[in-house]
């Protein structure tokens, strides 16, 4: 019985999406620097399937372009609805036409970083701290430019290789 129910959480568990889809709504083209050069401001959402349980957030975003285009920075502050507040950086660097690859002070090796059909797709580890602790997840994201305006970064997380939530987190200017 214990090995039939392991079978079909494993199954179930195999059936989440572990890259999340293109956006289903009206977008205009984007490319990572276009997404994330100047001040901005968003708030967001992370969200564990199996529990249900959601941890929201808001964001300062500070990004600059280096001069000859080869090198974006992006400074996050974050604060979390439990008042945590956090501080990453993000450095990407330009790797060839449409790709980029960077780092954050949280990172686990390098993301990947891939622009393609007008959207940006970023792959990467990290070591995620919460008040219960440290967590290595992996992220795949879909970042994409809605055409109100607004820049949404949709994330399918997973732990251990396996899908355990997502995260959405909407910038405006």
């Amino acid at each position: 019985m214990h090995r039939r129910l392991f079978l079909l959480s494993a199954l179930a568990l195999g059936a989440c999406a572990s890259v999340p889809p293109s956006p289903s709504v009206a977008t205009r083209p984007v490319t990572l620097d276009q997404a994330f050069v100047g001040r901005k401001r968003g708030a967001g959402l992370f969200r564990v399937w199996l529990t249900g349980d959601e941890r929201r957030f808001t964001a300062r975003l500070d990004g600059r372009l280096s001069r000859n285009g080869t090198r974006l920075t992006v400074v996050e502050d974050f604060i979390y609805d439990d008042g945590q507040e956090d501080r990453l950086t993000w450095v990407f660097d330009r790797a060839g036409p449409g790709r980029w690859t960077g780092r954050r002070d949280d990172t686990v090796g390098t993301a990947e970083v891939v622009e393609e059909n007008g959207e940006v797709r970023l792959r990467y580890t990290a070591d995620f701290r919460s008040p219960s602790g440290v967590t290595r997840l992996g992220f795949e994201d879909v970042i994409y430019l809605r055409d109100d305006g607004v820049i949404v970064n949709d994330a399918i997380v997973s732990r251990a290789g396996f899908p355990v939530g997502v995260v959405r987190f909407e910038i405006r200017e």
